[in-house]
């Protein structure tokens, strides 16, 4: 099996913190991999590494390629889409200006982007501070699936966003994965079970459990892990 993102006893510390403690794991190829945990647990530090925004000692190979040493941009062009948690849209840009400044390619897939988040199309003239936070979201998505990457890094998409619009985020994620392969930090145990098929759980920055998304049907493991009743 091919493996689109591998981490090899990779440690990182931010502020005194030694906040990953030797996380080893791999994303295969296609599909969505959800990493999951507690707040605070190392998720987001995680794939920070991964993008090389977080320095680390131990390996991280994506898409075959070993990153150290290599620059964020230079690991974004392996074939790499980020969407951070903070969505990071530039407030002073319409939906075109930011759209716009994502391309990558040649021939940007607008057309699958709008298709996606017919919203987007109808607010390209609107500045992306203006728009609800839901479409901001969206506008971040549509950012990196204008290059079709073949690998997305996706940091909490639901965060903050009402039931509707999580799923519309949810359904269009799904329709990505079946051309990308997609690592996902998530909360939302329902969207968890809807997109992912395999998992990852971290706990105080180390990996205690990997397996198919179906070990949550266990209530007693996933309390356990999570520290929540899985979400049906």
């Amino acid at each position: 099996m091919s493996h689109a993102i591998e981490l090899d006893d990779v440690h990182v510390s931010l502020g005194g913190s030694h906040v990953l403690q030797g996380v080893s794991f791999s994303v295969p190829t296609g599909g969505v991999t959800a990493l999951l945990g507690r707040n605070g647990v190392g998720k987001t530090t995680t794939l920070r590494a991964v993008m090389g925004l977080a320095a680390h000692t131990g390996v991280v190979r994506v898409l075959g390629h070993d990153t150290r040493g290599l620059a964020v941009h230079r690991i974004a062009r392996l074939g790499v889409g980020y969407v951070p948690e903070d969505r990071d849209v530039f407030a002073g840009l319409t939906v075109a200006e930011n759209l716009r400044l994502a391309e990558r390619v040649e021939a940007p897939a607008y057309d699958d982007a709008f298709a996606l988040f017919p919203d987007l199309a109808a607010r390209v003239r609107q500045r992306a501070g203006s728009l609800s936070g839901g479409q901001q979201q969206m506008l971040a998505i549509a950012r990196v699936l204008l290059n079709r990457w073949p690998l997305l890094v996706v940091d909490e998409p639901s965060k903050g966003l009402a039931p509707k619009l999580v799923g519309e985020v949810a359904e269009a994620l799904a329709r990505v994965a079946t051309t990308s392969t997609i690592l996902l930090v998530e909360q939302n145990l329902a969207v968890v079970r809807r997109l992912a098929e395999r998992m990852v759980v971290l706990d105080h920055g180390r990996v205690v459990h990997q397996g198919p998304v179906g070990d949550l049907d266990d209530p007693d493991l996933t309390r356990q892990l999570l520290g929540v009743a899985a979400a049906r």
